[in-house]
């Protein structure tokens, strides 16, 4: 029976060792950056073993009993899996020997024994079993600790199948009193507990561990009903023994750390440290600022801007209202206006009359391929309304655009537009035959460098897009 539960174990164990060699080399395996640098990896398999003594005290014949006290030996092995910083799974082997009774099984029976119920027991066990383990230090472990801790607490719970003998001696001898054969139904067996670990190296870990072993059998001590009169805690119950052992893991993998000794929160709260630490060594600018308006060289599309200036995210000066003139010398900001009336439009009177000294009325401007009257162009079309009318003098009224387009369009467009200027001032008190039209198309620019138009701002584009009044 022994020599077929240690195949059937080493049968177990063969695919799960050849399983952790894959997985290892998986876990290992390098992680795509998420950061700045390359996140860790951890191993997550391990192989654990280690021996001890077993008590049975929770049973008719007990270890420790009448001042005697029996010890037995126990042994196991396991192979470790690590699903997270908290928690895994063990599948482990359990092999060993509970003493009790009244006597050693190794020392003659008292005379009398049997009559007297006094009886020596032992049993030799084999138990297979998978087992939950959680870490309970990383579980309440503070995330902001900073040093790396070497104790770890460990619970312990699972459940399995068990086989056993139990064995009786009195002065007539020894003798087999209950044999469970592995694999039934009713061979099931729990066991739970706690355990100590200490961390030597990165590879291998100390551990103490206290089980308690719940059998699921009143016969498991080679006892039983028989001796519920003696020493019986009810008149059935299951034997049970506590199972102390002393044991080493050893960490499998390529990496540098096991998942169980490390705490993913308090490695994230490092990082974020290091990081803050770091913020004052990181060089901006590494081209500088040449021009100090906040924006690098590196991408600063204007590297000349102003002192004083306001820029954009690109460092190039605002101009809000677009008309060539940057805000920093802008007098009108909100208001289009001439470079040489420093960004503000041509001023009049005060009685909104054009000066009688000047020969033409311009500042009628317009969008681009279109003839419809800007309203903004309305304060000074009424203004050549009373100048023309206050006058004797007749006028034209010139159309002009700017250079984008064809000879023939840009003409068809400027005629357009002072036609349109024209009926307006009709409808609003002009004599018609005061005022004839004539289109100049595009060869009528009032800032000539803009041909083509590409070479110049928007604002001088508009500028060339406009109608004007000359005298006849």
């Amino acid at each position: 029976m022994k020599s077929k539960l240690t195949i059937l174990s080493l049968a177990l164990a063969c695919p799960a060792v050849m399983f952790s060699q894959e997985m290892t080399q998986t876990t290992s395996a390098p992680v795509e950056p998420t950061t700045m640098e390359t996140m860790p990896s951890y191993n997550s398999w391990s192989i654990s073993f280690g021996g001890g003594i077993p008590f049975m005290q929770q049973a008719d014949l007990k270890s420790i009993q009448s001042g005697n006290t029996l010890v037995g030996y126990s042994a196991y092995f396991s192979i470790d899996k690590a699903l997270s910083h908290t928690f895994g799974l063990k599948l482990q082997y359990d092999r060993g020997e509970t003493r009790q009774g009244y006597f050693n099984t190794k020392d003659a029976a008292p005379a009398n024994a049997a009559a007297n119920l006094q009886v020596a027991g032992r049993t030799q066990y084999d138990g297979i079993s998978l087992i939950g383990d959680v870490n309970l230090s990383n579980l309440l472990r503070r995330v902001d600790r900073k040093a790396d801790f070497r104790w770890a607490i460990h619970g312990y719970a699972g459940v399995g199948v068990l086989a056993y003998r139990a064995y009786q001696k009195d002065e007539f001898g020894q003798r087999l009193m209950t044999e469970n054969k592995p694999f039934k139904f009713n061979s099931l067996f729990g066991q739970a507990g706690a355990g100590l670990k200490y961390k030597i190296s990165n590879r291998v870990d100390i551990e103490g561990r206290l089980m308690y072993v719940v059998t699921g059998d009143d016969a498991f001590d080679g006892g039983g009903d028989q001796y519920s009169a003696v020493n019986s805690i009810s008149a059935k119950h299951s034997d049970n023994f506590f199972n102390a052992t002393l044991g080493l893991s050893i960490n499998l993998g390529k990496n540098a750390n096991h998942i169980m000794w490390v705490d993913p929160l308090k490695d994230i709260y490092n990082r974020i440290d290091e990081l803050e630490t770091k913020v004052d060594n990181i060089q901006l600018c590494k081209s500088g600022d040449a021009d100090n308006d906040g924006v690098c060289d590196d991408w600063d599309r204007q590297l000349d801007t102003p002192a004083g200036a306001r820029v954009d995210g690109a460092g190039v000066a605002l101009d809000v209202d677009m008309d060539g003139v940057i805000d920093l010398y802008d007098k009108c900001v909100t208001v289009p206006g001439p470079v040489e009336n420093n960004g503000c439009p041509t001023t009049t009177s005060n009685n909104g009359l054009v000066s009688e000294n000047e020969t033409k009325l311009d500042g009628i401007e317009f969008d681009l391929n279109s003839d419809r009257i800007l309203p903004s162009s309305n304060p000074i079309l009424n203004s050549a309304i009373s100048y023309i009318n206050s006058s004797n003098d007749s006028y034209t009224v010139v159309g002009a655009t700017d250079t984008r387009g064809t000879d023939a369009y840009n003409q068809t467009l400027s005629e357009r537009r002072a036609s349109n200027v024209k009926q307006y001032l009709i409808n609003n008190g002009v004599q018609s035959s005061r005022i004839d039209i004539q289109g100049n198309g595009k060869h009528d620019l009032k800032y000539p460098e803009c041909d083509p138009a590409s070479k110049c701002p928007e604002w001088k584009n508009r500028a060339n897009r406009r109608v004007y009044f000359k005298a006849k």
